[in-house]
């Protein structure tokens, strides 16, 4: 029985933020270019040109400017990030039947089946050409018989360039590169593996795996797998479908507004930590109102990934009073977090995102330790009736 190949392409928005901001200022183009925040801040993403000093994402922006005094600071196109990010996943979406948002610009996508209808490689580079043509974003893009195998050969594809892996060239494609090129390879284990004498992918692959395990424990036998040019194939295309909620029906109905928005926020914040639990960004918000006399209504706006409880709060507040019917007493409210992507470490490097994030996070660990009634926002804290 002759084994079903798979085709997994991998498309990757090359400086995804900076990209973005020289379509809006094309005199940046070619000049050492630094996405963030001035005071305080933290280079969110730098261009090519940047690179070359030394310049890399989360580094201190007075580091940046000392390693490169004439590099040039802005993040004047921040609004148009998610905007360019949806604008490339509806041209994929418009061109292939399975794919992975796998953050805001990133992509895996499955045209396993598809060589029986269009040459998979011809295709994919149509489809990275179009990208390119419409939305004016340079895209690197990987294509082999595995997930971890495109990524690996989009990053080695960068900048702009596209890399195919044949089926059957996996260990010859693998075997050279150096292990701290495998995803998720960090330094720690990169030293660990280095003090055995495995300096490259092929020095995993000829290594017995009970050694691996033994040194590196499960993470071994994946390294092991991936050394031998075994990896998944699986693309999560339920990504869109999937959404975070909470809501309260009442013990009786309300037409207090100041009490109907704490309980918006409190609903919020609760949402909002089931997201940064599970490490996500929503891009879209939707608030739910159900009355007395149980008609219900629902209202939605698609906004910035984010993951920061002021930004969600406003926008819930600003969608319930564009909804309710006010003197209409009001039996049940809902939020909604849809459009979930993965958080990525770049989007929280803005101004003080990185401060706010942090604090949102040390709350959570006081939830996680003390239960989640305990702390929250003072205008979430409903007073008690006996007082």
């Amino acid at each position: 029985m002759e084994t079903k190949q798979h085709h997994i392409a991998h498309f990757d928005l090359d400086s995804f933020f900076v990209s973005v901001e020289i379509i809006n200022n094309p005199s940046l183009k070619g000049k050492p270019v630094l996405v963030g925040g001035y005071e305080r801040g933290v280079v969110a993403a730098c261009s090519y040109e940047a690179r070359k000093f030394g310049i890399h994402s989360a580094m201190p922006m007075k580091k940046a400017m000392q390693l490169c005094p004439h590099a040039i600071i802005t993040n004047s196109s921040r609004s148009e990030y998610s905007k360019y990010s949806r604008w490339v996943t509806d041209i994929i979406a418009s061109k292939v039947p399975n794919f992975e948002k796998a953050s805001i610009d990133e992509f895996y996508i499955d045209l396993t089946g598809m060589e029986k209808f269009f040459g998979v490689s011809k295709y994919t580079r149509e489809l990275r050409q179009q990208i390119m043509k419409e939305t004016g974003l340079p895209i690197s893009c990987g294509l082999s018989s595995a997930r971890f195998i495109s990524k690996m050969a989009t990053n080695e594809a960068k900048p702009n360039g596209f890399l195919e892996i044949p089926h059957g060239k996996e260990k010859e494609f693998l075997w050279p590169l150096s292990i701290s090129k495998i995803n998720g390879v960090g330094k720690q284990t990169e030293q660990t593996l280095k003090d055995l004498g495995l300096y490259t992918i092929e020095d995993i692959a000829k290594t017995p795996l009970e050694v691996m395990e033994r040194y590196v424990g499960k993470w071994g036998e994946s390294l092991w797998q991936k050394a031998q040019g075994i990896g998944s194939v699986e693309v999560d295309n339920t990504w869109e479908q999937k959404s975070m909620s909470h809501e309260n029906t009442f013990d009786k109905d309300y037409t207090d507004t100041e009490f109907l928005h704490s309980e918006l926020v409190r609903l919020t914040e609760k949402t909002a930590y089931s997201l940064r639990e599970d490490e996500m960004l929503t891009g879209c918000v939707t608030v739910k109102i159900r009355y007395k006399d149980f008609e219900t209504t629902s209202r939605q706006e698609t906004i910035d990934y984010t993951a920061l409880d002021d930004q969600l709060i406003a926008k819930v507040k600003d969608l319930f009073n564009k909804s309710v019917q006010k003197g209409r007493p009001v039996r049940l409210l809902g939020v909604r977090f849809s459009q979930l992507i993965p958080f990525t470490m770049q989007m929280s490097l803005f101004d003080n995102n990185v401060e706010k994030l942090n604090l949102y996070k040390a709350v959570d660990d006081i939830k996680n330790q003390f239960g989640s009634k305990l702390v929250g926002k003072a205008s979430s804290i409903r007073k008690d009736t006996r007082e």
